[in-house]
């Protein structure tokens, strides 16, 4: 848990916290780590679809083998228990994305919203809120729902 921050700063995409006695370091990896996990517990729990679909988009979003995903999914949710301001630390990380970072962030969101084949209004209106936590806007959201509705399924 981060407390006390002193200078958070930029390093390249890199968001750096350093406190009296530990630095932490957030990336667009944990970014989009902590998003699916957000938006997979929308509806109160993650299951076992959502869980592998989420591994498998982190794998195929940053070229993770297996564990490496699982470790950052788990920081990430390890993270969003304990880090009460998590959703600001979220929005600065996201200052560093462009708009196509964006809308494959919304798709990957969308695909795991679908992943345990209910679309759960918990978990649409939770796509919502990292939309506006990330600022993507109307126009990147609508491509991201075209990508996803015109992609065919796994």
């Amino acid at each position: 848990m981060i407390e006390d921050p002193v200078d958070p700063r930029f390093e390249g995409n890199t968001l750096v916290i350093e406190t009296g006695n530990e630095t932490e370091v957030y990336d667009s990896q944990f970014l989009v780590a902590a998003l699916l996990i957000y938006v997979a517990k929308g509806d109160g729990s993650i299951s076992d679809m959502e869980t592998d679909k989420m591994l498998a988009l982190v794998e195929q979003r940053f070229h993770l083998h297996g564990a490496e995903s699982l470790a950052l999914l788990t920081r990430a949710m390890t993270e969003m228990a304990e880090n009460p301001d998590l959703e600001n630390l979220l929005r600065e990380i996201s200052s560093t994305l462009r708009d196509d970072d964006k809308e494959e962030i919304a798709v990957m969101l969308l695909q795991v919203v679908a992943a345990d084949g209910r679309k759960d209004v918990e978990e649409l209106e939770k796509v919502n809120t990292a939309a506006e936590i990330i600022g993507i806007s109307q126009e990147v959201m609508h491509r991201a729902f075209t990508r996803y509705f015109d992609e065919p399924p796994e």
